[in-house]
C-alpha cells in the first residue's frame, strides 16, 4: 500500500499537469484562431471597373491541403456559403489532398454543395509536388474547371456516384456504381500532361494563369520586357484555416497522430522513473490526449493501437531493470506490428514510420536504460549502503513526499505520525522497490547507520 501511494498521487498530478497545459494551449490558440486572408486589389491606374470595395468583382482563394478530415470539410463548406452571400464571380480551391477521411455521405454532401452553388467552384491542383488523391479526387465531381500545376498529379477512376436527386460526374464516367467505396481498384494515377490529354483536367502552370482565364474574371493587357501579358482587374481575396482549426486538423493527420501516440506513451515511462512530475509528464499526457483525437478522426484498427500500447507495457517492465531483455525485444516487434497495422485505407510514409521506429529502439535499448543505471548506480553492490543514510526533504514528507540523498532524488514516504517539513534533515530506514521509507533525523529509535547488510536485507 505505500508503494501504491506515490504512484497514485503521480498520475493524479499527471492528469491534472496535462489539464493545465491542454487548458492553456487552446487559449493561446482561441485568442489567435483567425483565418488567414490576404487581399490584392485588381485595379491599378486606367484599368476599367470600379475600386475596390465599391462593388468590384471578387473571386475567393482557398487553400487547402492534407486529408479531408470533419476540420477541412467544415471549412469548405463554409467557404462555399461565404462565396455565395458575397455573390463572388468563382470560388478556386487550390488543393494538395491525399484523400477523405469523412463518410461517403459527407463527401457526397460537399461535392453536391459545390454542384448546387450559384458561385462557381473551381480546383487548382498547385503548387508543384501536390496532388487530389485517393477518394479527395471525387471534389472534381462538384468543380466546373480542373487545372494543374506541372508536377502535380491527380487520382481518377471510371465511375459515376448517385446522389439521392442527381448524378455526381467523378471524372471519365464509364461505369456506375452506388458509392465511393471500391473504387480505389480501379483508379489511376495521371500527371499533369497525362491529365491534359485525357481532357480530364486542363494545364496551369500557376495559380495566375489559371485565373486569368476563369469566365467573369476582368483582365487587361500590359506591357512587360517586350511581352504582352494579361493582368487581373478583378480583386482576389486569399484564405486558409485559422489557427486553431490548422492546429487539429494537423493533428489528425496520420503521420502526426502515430508520432504523437509514440511519444507521448514513452514520455509517459520516462516519468515513471523519475523523481518528480515535471515537464516529460505533462507534455507525455498533452501528447497522448491529442494522439487520441487524431486517432478518433482517422480510420484505425483497433488491433493496432492495442500493440502499441502493450509495446509499451513490455519496454516498462525491462526499464525499471536498467537492462534490455526479452521484454524490450517483444515490445519492439510489438511497436513494429503495431505501426504497420495502425490505419485502415490511410497511408502513411515509411519514412514517418521509420522516424517512430527508430526513435522509440533508441530510446528503450539506450536512452533509458542508461538513465535507469546512472540513477541506480552506487559504490557498493546493492542499495543497502542507504539503510541509515542522512539527507534533506525537498518537498514536505506526509506521508509522500520527495528528499535528496547524496544529489539524488528519490520518492518518500513517512509514518503519518512523524511528518517532515520541507527541507528538514531525514534519515533512510527501509527501501520498497523504488520508493525510500524515511524518518526525522530527530526522535530516531535507533541509529540505523550501523545495520548490517544482512539486517538491511531483512527489513527489505
Amino acid at each position: 500500500d505505500r508503494a501504491a501511494r506515490p504512484r497514485g498521487r503521480r498520475v493524479r498530478r499527471v492528469l491534472a499537469g496535462s489539464a493545465l497545459l491542454l487548458a492553456a494551449l487552446l487559449g493561446v490558440l482561441a485568442s489567435t484562431g483567425t483565418p488567414a486572408s490576404a487581399q490584392t486589389p485588381g485595379t491599378t491606374p486606367g484599368s476599367n471597373g470600379p475600386a475596390a470595395g465599391t462593388g468590384k468583382s471578387v473571386v475567393a482563394v482557398v487553400t487547402v491541403n492534407g486529408f479531408i478530415d470533419p476540420v477541412l470539410a467544415d471549412f469548405m463548406r463554409e467557404s462555399i456559403s461565404d462565396a455565395n452571400k458575397v455573390a463572388a464571380t468563382a470560388l478556386i480551391f487550390q488543393v494538395d489532398l491525399q484523400g477523405s477521411v469523412i463518410s461517403d455521405g459527407e463527401l457526397l454532401a460537399l461535392i453536391a454543395q459545390m454542384q448546387t452553388s450559384k458561385v462557381p467552384v473551381d480546383l487548382w491542383v498547385g503548387p508543384t509536388g501536390s496532388e487530389l488523391a485517393g477518394k479527395a479526387a471525387a471534389l472534381t465531381g462538384g468543380a466546373r474547371k480542373v487545372a494543374m500545376a506541372p508536377g502535380t498529379s491527380i487520382t481518377v477512376w471510371d465511375t459515376t456516384i448517385s446522389t439521392s436527386e442527381q448524378a455526381v460526374r467523378v471524372l471519365v464516367p464509364e461505369a456506375n456504381t452506388d458509392g465511393i467505396a471500391g473504387f480505389l481498384a480501379k483508379a489511376r494515377t495521371l500527371d499533369a500532361k497525362q491529365a491534359e490529354d485525357a481532357k480530364v483536367a486542363t494545364f496551369a502552370p500557376t495559380l495566375g494563369d489559371f485565373f486569368v482565364n476563369l469566365p467573369g474574371v476582368e483582365t487587361k493587357e500590359t506591357q512587360v520586357n517586350g511581352q504582352t501579358r494579361r493582368e487581373p482587374v478583378t480583386n482576389v481575396v486569399f484564405s486558409q484555416l485559422g489557427l486553431l482549426d490548422a492546429f487539429f486538423h494537423t493533428v489528425a493527420s496520420p503521420a502526426v497522430a502515430y508520432l504523437l501516440l509514440a511519444i507521448g506513451l514513452s514520455l509517459l515511462i520516462f516519468e515513471l522513473f523519475t523523481a518528480g512530475v515535471g515537464v516529460a509528464g505533462v507534455l507525455g499526457a498533452g501528447s497522448f490526449v491529442f494522439a487520441c483525437y487524431g486517432l478518433a478522426v482517422l480510420p484505425n484498427h483497433w488491433y493496432g493501437i492495442a500493440l502499441i500500447v502493450f509495446a509499451m507495457l513490455a519496454f516498462a517492465i525491462d526499464v525499471q531493470t536498467g537492462v534490455p531483455r526479452f521484454w524490450t525485444g517483444a515490445g519492439m516487434v510489438m511497436f513494429v506490428l503495431g505501426a504497420l497495422t495502425l490505419y485502415d485505407g490511410v497511408a502513411m510514409s515509411w519514412l514517418t514510420m521509420g522516424v517512430g521506429i527508430v526513435g522509440v529502439a533508441l530510446a528503450f535499448f539506450a536512452g533509458m536504460p542508461s538513465m535507469v543505471r546512472t540513477r541506480f548506480s552506487t559504490p557498493t553492490i546493492g542499495r543497502e549502503w542507504m539503510i541509515g543514510e542522512m539527507g534533506r526533504a525537498t518537498t514536505e514528507v506526509n506521508p509522500d513526499g520527495i528528499v535528496q540523498i547524496r544529489g539524488a532524488q528519490w520518492r518518500a514516504y513517512t509514518n503519518r505520525a512523524t511528518p517532515i517539513e520541507q527541507l528538514d534533515a531525514v534519515r533512510v530506514v527501509g527501501i520498497e522497490g523504488l520508493v525510500l521509507e524515511v524518518e526525522p533525523e530527530e526522535g530516531a529509535a535507533k541509529d540505523y547507520r550501523d545495520r548490517t547488510p544482512k539486517d538491511s536485507s531483512a527489513r527489505q
